[in-house]
C-alpha cells in the first residue's frame, strides 16, 4: 500500500527512532523482560507501514461483503444489523430453563442457546446409573421429547433462532426440536438455529464421546444432508474452535484446527455425493474470545479470509455464500477466576468488545460467576447489558471494521493466517484432521501449549489479576444459583412416566428401523425424527448407535 520510495524513507526514520528508543530505555528500562500475547507470540515495540508493506489492499483486505470477507461476510455489518446476542443458558429441569429463556428474551436478548447437562451431553437419561448426582448441574436436562416440548413452551420458534450447544448427540436434540416444532404446526423448512454437532473437536479438545471418529462423521454429514434438503434455515454443524482455546490452545492453533476441521467436513459432504454451494452456506463456526484484544481481534479478521480462500481456491465453490465464514463467539470461560469474580465482569466486557471489533455475527458474554456454578439471573443480566452497552454507547458499531488499516493489526491477520495454514499443510500430509487425531497431532500441540502458558503463570511471567498479582487476603461474599437436591428424583419420575404412558411396541419397532439403517448406508436423520416422534428417550437412541457403531475411549496421551 505504499511505494518503494515511501517505504525505503520510513525504514531510515525507523531506524533512527530505533536507536532514539534503545536510549531511553537505557534511562528508563522497559516494564517487562518480554512482551507477548497470551499466545505467547512477541510483540514489538512499534508497527509501521514496513509491517505492512507486502500487503495488497484489493487482494488480502479488500472491502466488507467482498471477497476475501476480511472486513465483513456482509456489507453493512452492525450499521445494518447488530450481532445476535445469544445468551447460553441451561439450568435444572426443562422448565427451569424455559424460565430463564423468557426472561432472557424480555431483557432484550435476540437468540437462544441452550446448555445441556452432563448426562444429556453425553448421551445418557437421567435414570442411568451413569448420570447420577449430575442431573441439572451444568445444563438442562433433556430425556426425551416431552422436556424439548416444555423448554420451548410458549416461545416464537418460527421467529426467533435457537442454538443448541451438543454434540455425540446432536442428531437426536435436533431431531427432538424438528418433532418439536412439527407438533405445533411450525414446518421444519421455517425454523431456524443451529446445533454444534463438531466431533472432530472433541476427539481433540473437549472429550464428550461416544462412537468413533469415522462413524461419528458419518453421522454429521447425515445432519448436512438432511438439513440441506430439508431444513433450509438451520446451521447443521458449527465448527467450533471455542473448546480447543479452552484447553489450552495458542490462538493461531485455535484457528488452524478449526478450520482444519471445517476442511474435513466439507470433504466428507463432497464424498457423499453433495455439490458444495448447496450446503457450504449453512455451516458455522464458534470461536473464543480471549483476553489478548488485538490478537483476537487480528484472529477473527484472518479466520474469513482463510476460509475465503479455503473454500475458493480448494473446494472451487462459486457462490460467494459459500466462502463466508460465519461465526458465534463466547467470551473465553478459562480467563474466569474465582479469585474476585467481579473482575470477571472486565474480563468479559474487553472479550466481548474484542469480538465486535473483529467482526461476530453472534456473542455470548460470561457471566462473573460462571466460574463458581450455573449463572444467576442478576449475572446473567449483567452479561447481557455489557453487549448492550458496547452495541449502543461505545460508537464501536457505527463503522465497519475500524481497526482495519492498524499496521499492528494488520500485521498480525498476515502472520496468524500464515503461521495456521503451516498447520493446516502438516495436517493435509498426515492424511486430514481424522488422520492426525488418530496420530493424536492436535491433542499433543494443545497440551503442550497449555503446559507452556500454565508454567508461565506460575512462573509470574505471566499476570492474572487476583491470581498471581493483586490478590485480596479477604474473598468478597457472592450469591450463587443452587440447582434443587430433589430435581434428580424428580426427573427420574418424569421421565419414567413418559415411557409407561407410549406406545411401547411403536417405541421398540422405531428403533430397530434405526438399527437396521445404521447398518446400511441410509441418512439416519428420518429414522432418529421417527423414533424421537414415539417418544423414544435419548439413551435409547444413542445406545443404537453405540451398539451398532462401537463406543469410543480416549487414548490420553500427552
Amino acid at each position: 500500500m505504499f511505494n518503494k520510495k515511501d517505504l525505503d524513507r520510513i525504514r531510515a526514520d525507523n531506524k533512527k527512532w530505533q536507536q532514539a528508543f534503545k536510549e531511553s530505555v537505557s534511562k528508563t528500562p522497559e516494564r517487562l523482560k518480554r512482551f507477548s500475547t497470551v499466545s505467547d507470540r512477541p510483540i514489538r515495540n512499534l508497527y509501521t507501514p514496513l509491517d505492512t508493506g507486502d500487503l495488497d489492499y484489493s487482494k488480502d483486505v479488500g472491502f466488507p461483503g467482498q471477497y476475501p470477507f476480511t472486513r465483513g461476510v456482509q456489507p453493512t455489518m452492525y450499521r445494518g444489523k447488530l450481532w445476535t446476542m445469544r445468551m447460553f443458558a441451561g439450568l435444572g429441569s426443562a422448565r427451569d430453563t424455559n424460565k430463564r429463556f423468557h426472561l432472557l428474551v424480555k431483557e432484550g436478548q435476540t437468540g437462544l442457546s441452550t446448555a445441556f447437562d452432563m448426562p444429556t451431553v453425553m448421551g445418557y437419561d437421567t435414570d442411568s446409573a451413569r448420570s447420577r448426582g449430575e442431573c441439572g448441574r451444568c445444563g438442562v436436562a433433556i430425556d426425551s421429547l416431552k422436556d424439548m416440548e416444555i423448554l420451548f413452551e410458549d416461545l416464537p420458534i418460527d421467529r426467533i433462532t435457537a442454538s443448541m450447544t451438543i454434540n455425540p448427540p446432536a442428531p437426536v436434540l435436533w431431531a427432538m426440536y424438528i418433532a418439536m416444532a412439527e407438533n405445533r404446526g411450525i414446518s421444519r423448512s421455517a425454523i431456524g438455529g443451529t446445533i454444534q454437532n463438531d466431533m472432530l473437536k472433541e476427539f481433540i479438545a473437549q472429550k464428550t464421546l461416544m462412537c468413533p471418529p469415522r462413524p461419528s462423521m458419518r453421522l454429521i454429514v447425515d445432519t448436512i444432508e438432511f438439513g440441506t434438503k430439508e431444513v433450509p434455515r438451520w446451521n447443521p454443524i458449527s465448527i467450533s474452535g471455542y473448546h480447543i482455546r479452552e484447553a489450552g490452545s495458542t490462538a493461531v492453533q485455535e484457528l488452524a484446527f478449526t478450520l482444519a476441521d471445517g476442511i474435513a467436513y466439507v470433504e466428507a459432504a463432497l464424498e457423499r455425493g453433495l455439490d458444495v454451494d448447496s450446503f457450504a452456506p449453512r455451516l458455522s463456526f464458534f470461536f473464543n474470545s480471549h483476553l489478548d484484544f488485538f490478537e483476537e481481534v487480528a484472529k477473527f479478521r484472518a479466520a474469513r479470509r482463510m476460509w475465503g480462500r479455503i473454500m475458493k481456491e480448494r473446494f472451487k465453490a462459486r457462490d460467494p455464500r459459500s466462502m463466508w465464514l460465519r461465526f458465534h463467539t463466547q467470551t473465553a470461560g478459562c480467563s474466569l477466576t474465582a479469585q474476585q469474580p467481579y473482575n470477571n465482569i472486565i474480563r468479559t466486557a474487553l472479550e466481548a468488545l474484542a469480538a465486535v471489533l473483529g467482526g461476530t455475527q453472534s456473542l455470548h458474554t460470561n457471566a462473573l460467576d460462571e466460574v463458581l456454578a450455573l449463572p444467576t439471573e442478576e449475572a446473567a443480566t449483567i452479561a447481557l447489558r455489557t453487549q448492550h452497552i458496547i452495541a449502543e454507547e461505545s460508537g464501536v458499531a457505527n463503522t465497519i471494521d475500524p481497526l482495519g488499516g492498524s499496521f499492528f493489526v494488520e500485521r498480525l491477520t498476515n502472520d496468524m493466517e500464515e503461521e495456521a495454514f503451516e498447520y493446516i499443510r502438516k495436517i493435509d500430509d498426515m492424511g486430514g484432521m481424522v488422520a492426525a487425531i488418530e496420530r493424536n497431532y492436535p491433542q499433543k500441540e494443545i497440551a503442550d501449549s497449555a503446559y507452556r502458558y500454565q508454567k508461565q503463570i506460575d512462573n509470574g511471567d505471566k499476570t492474572v489479576v487476583g491470581v498471581n498479582k493483586y490478590m485480596a487476603e479477604e474473598m468478597l461474599p457472592i450469591e450463587t444459583l443452587q440447582v434443587e437436591a430433589k430435581l434428580e428424583e424428580k426427573q427420574i419420575q418424569w421421565t419414567n412416566q413418559v415411557k409407561n404412558s407410549r406406545n411401547n411396541r411403536k417405541v421398540r419397532d422405531a428403533l430397530e428401523k434405526l438399527a437396521d439403517a445404521a447398518q446400511g448406508d441410509d441418512n439416519l436423520m428420518h429414522y432418529i425424527i421417527d423414533a424421537v416422534k414415539e417418544y423414544a428417550t435419548l439413551q435409547e437412541i444413542c445406545d443404537v448407535f453405540r451398539d451398532v457403531f462401537g463406543v469410543y475411549r480416549d487414548p490420553g496421551v500427552y
